[in-house]
């Protein structure tokens, strides 16, 4: 498992339209992607329960992968935060 911590600088922190785009960019690879914040959990593929943790902007998320190419998706995946939150 491939774990990253990641603050959130976006103004509205995640809501509808980057959380769309993360659950779209998720869905791309096989590994499972959790995003935690303040000790609840959700699975990067899911709508809901990504605006379900509330994470606004300057909240530290972690965001760990799990699955055969996690050491790519871990990659990717804090290249998008980096450039859409």
């Amino acid at each position: 498992m491939k774990t990253f911590t990641y603050t959130i600088t976006d103004e509205v922190g995640i809501h509808a339209r980057p959380a769309g785009l993360l659950v779209k960019e998720a869905k791309a690879y096989d590994s499972k992607i959790t995003v935690t914040k303040d000790g609840k959990s959700a699975e990067a593929k899911k709508l809901m329960a990504l605006m379900s943790l509330g994470v606004k902007k300057g909240d530290t998320i972690t965001v760990s992968v799990e699955g055969g190419d996690e050491e790519l998706v871990a990659g990717k995946m804090e290249e998008f935060f980096r450039n859409n939150l």
